[in-house]
Parts: structure tokens; sequence; C-alpha cells
């Protein structure tokens, strides 16, 4: 094999492969031995013909697809192991030349991660965060659960703080058009719950039954939803019922209706413990992200913005998921952000390529740290998952071949996130 390799850009390589005809004949035998069972000669066993029989048997075009298709495959696997190329994706391909079974010659346009320079990870200045549960927290866990065990009564009266009423409402610009996501219908809210923006609930308090109240707000300017950041909007809300919230007692009894405790104190302590549980590992996961950020700033890495495309068109799909959930389409939450489709994937560039880089240097590292998953690994993690699925089904498609290279993609950067932090002592 003969290489004529150069650099397109920093992250597409180009090689002119030559075969030998050495090369050729071994890819013709392979193809021979493989056409062989196709093929049936009097006078010979299956498997016992020779190939310079089986040649004169078999159609010619055929056997020279199969000689280029193999040859093609052996050569370019060797020609990126000798060149010490990282493809990202499949090559385009192109044959050049092709004399049957003497000469081959085909050209690649491979596309790659480019040039990495790994910052040191070893030596971060990075504290974790101190977890911390207070009175207060536990306090609100407890109202939290008196809410969800709270009884509700309908009453002929005026709302106020602290009730429940149910609402329609509708938001309209200064124009009188509709605002995409700022109406609502049959909606259970909570006076004093500050669930809505600020002002919207205690233009409520006195309302009764039946009544329509109009006011104008202007949504925060920090609202997570792009299109109503700091937009002043008029609603018209009607409450079409109030409810008086009757909250249970914090006592003994409620304890034990909330769970396995014989006291409130038991209640409380079983709080904090899972308070602490829960921030200790949002703790970790936030130190590892920052770890993980701190040394993709000290890394460069050429990517290629196929890579970043289709982490794009991943985070995308996450979304559209999640939309599916709530009801909404594709085309009324880019409305309601304001954007553009375009505009949209524009905004998700920065997000994507830091992600495709955190995992290449990921890669990178437990490389360079030599860290590796065993069978035995993926096997226990496979049958700890299947244990979270009673269906069948779900159960066979965690043992499919991406299912299982899923798992031990994610034991290694488990491994090589570990390694990382074993470092920062």
């Amino acid at each position: 094999m003969h290489i004529s390799r150069t650099n397109k850009s920093k992250t597409e390589t180009k090689m002119l492969i030559r075969a030998e005809a050495s090369e050729l004949q071994k890819a013709k035998d392979l193809a021979l031995k493989k056409l062989a069972l196709q093929v049936n000669v009097p006078g010979f066993r299956s498997g016992k013909v020779p190939l310079a029989i089986i040649e004169k048997n078999v159609n010619p075009n055929l056997l020279q697809t199969e000689v280029i298709e193999e040859t093609i495959n052996t050569l370019y696997a060797s020609a990126v192991r000798q060149e010490d190329l990282r493809p990202v994706a499949n090559p385009e391909i192109a044959i050049k030349k092709f004399v049957p079974f003497t000469d081959l010659e085909f050209e690649v346009l491979v596309p790659t991660i480019g040039a990495i320079k790994l910052g040191d990870y070893t030596k971060i200045n990075l504290a974790r965060k101190t977890v911390q549960v207070s009175d207060i927290d536990i306090k609100n866990v407890i109202k939290s659960l008196q809410q969800r065990a709270a009884e509700k009564k309908d009453v002929q009266r005026a709302a106020k703080d602290g009730d429940q009423v149910w609402i329609d409402f509708k938001g309209t610009d200064d124009k009188g058009n509709p605002v995409q996501g700022a109406d609502g219908k049959d909606y259970p809210l909570i006076l004093g719950s500050n669930t809505f923006i600020p002002g919207f609930e205690a233009n409520l308090i006195g309302a009764n039954t039946g009544e329509s109240r109009t006011f104008t707000l202007t949504f925060p300017k920090d609202y997570n939803v792009k299109a109503l950041k700091s937009k002043k909007v008029t609603f018209r809300a009607t409450v079409t019922k109030v409810q008086e919230v009757i909250e249970p007692t914090v006592d003994d009894v409620f304890a034990s209706k909330i769970g396995p405790f014989k006291t409130v104190s038991e209640l409380k302590s079983d709080i904090k413990k899972q308070l602490v549980f829960e921030r200790s590992r949002e703790a970790e996961t936030a130190y590892e992200n920052e770890l993980l950020q701190k040394i993709a700033d000290k890394t460069m890495i050429e990517i290629p913005e196929m890579l970043i495309n289709e982490q794009i068109d991943r985070i995308e799909q996450e979304e559209k998921q999640n939309l599916t959930y709530r009801g909404q389409t594709w085309e009324e939450h880019l409305k309601e952000e304001g954007v553009t489709a375009e505009e949209h994937r524009e905004q998700k560039h920065p997000v994507a390529d830091q992600r495709v880089k955190i995992g290449v240097l990921l890669s990178e590292i437990a490389e360079k740290e030599q860290v590796v998953v065993t069978p035995e690994e993926v096997e226990i993690r496979l049958q700890l998952m299947k244990g979270q699925y009673r269906d069948a089904a779900a159960q066979s498609e965690l043992e499919k071949p991406e299912a299982l290279r899923d798992i031990a993609t994610r034991i290694k950067t488990e491994k090589t996130l570990e390694r990382i932090k074993s470092y920062q002592k």
C-alpha cells in the first residue's frame, strides 16, 4: 500500500491510496471464497472447489465489486492506523483507477478530530461546595407535604391569600393581540404561592367566583421565555372557583401518614437525611462539571463542524421530546422563544461545541490514563439497569450491541472522572 496524504483543513484529511498487486490478490482470494458459497460446481463438494474454477463460474462484475470493496475496507483501516487519524464519520471515497486485480487507486476524504493539546488535569484549583441543610429547609419541605395532603373545600366568598382559585386567563399586547404563552384554562393557582409573575396573584385577592379582572403587568427581564422578557401584557382573568385550603396539623399522626415515622422528630430527621443526600449529589455533579470546564478551558482541540451539528441535533431532539410531554409543538416553542429554526441552532452552537470538546478530552484522558472497562463491569451494570424494568421487551433492548456500547461508554466516562478527581487531593 502506498499513501499520499494532504490535510485539506485542520479537521479533514485527504489520502490517495494505491493498492499493491499482492493486496489485490489477497482480496480476490477472500472474495472468491465468499462467492464459493453461492456456486455449485458438479463434481465438487461445497467449500472444496478450487478458486480458479470458482472464478470461471461467477459473474466477473460481481467479483470485481467484491474485490474493490474488500481492498478499500482493509487498506482504509490500515491507513487510518498508519497515519494516526481519529475519524469521526465514514469517509467520502472516490475510485480513481482500477485495473482488474492488478491496480487500484482510490481517494478518501476523512473528517477527523484535529490537533489536541490537552491541558493539565492533575492540578485544578477547585473546592467542593459545602452542603448545608437548615431548619428553614426542613420547614419548607414539611410545608410542601402539608399542601400536598391539604383538603380543598369550595367556598362562596371572596378569595384571600392562601386560597386556591381556578382561573381562565388570556394575555394581550398593547395592540390587543394574543400573547403566546400568556394564557391558560382551568388553571389551579394558590394565592400567595408566587407561582405566577409578580403582581398576578395579588390582583386576584378579593375576587369572587365568576368575577373577571383585567390588569397590566410587565414580565421580569430575567424571565425564562425569551419572547416574554420585559414584555408588558394585559391579562383578563376569570375566577371559576374559589377553594379554601385546609392544611393538616403537623403532629405525630401527620408524620405517620407521610411514611414509617412514629413522631414528627423522626420525619424531620429523615427529611434532613434526604436533603443532605440530594444536595451532596447535586454538589458533586456541579463539581465534576466545573472541573471538566476548567480542563476544557486549558485544552486546545480542533473539532469538526460535523460533530457540533450532530450534537445540536441531539440537543434539539431532547427539547422536542420534552415539548411532547408538555403538549407543545416545535413551531409553537420557537414562536414562544421569538427565534427562527436557524437562530435556535445558532444559539445552541456554544453548548454543543463545549459538550463535544469535553467528550473528546475525556476520551483523550481515558486513553492517556489507560482506563479500561471490563466485560464483567458491563454485565453488572446491565443487570442493575434491567432490574429497573419489568417489561421483557425493554430489558431485551438493553442487550442490543449499541446499548451495550452506550453502557460501556458511560462506565468509562465515570471511571475517567474518578481518575481525574483522584488527582485533586
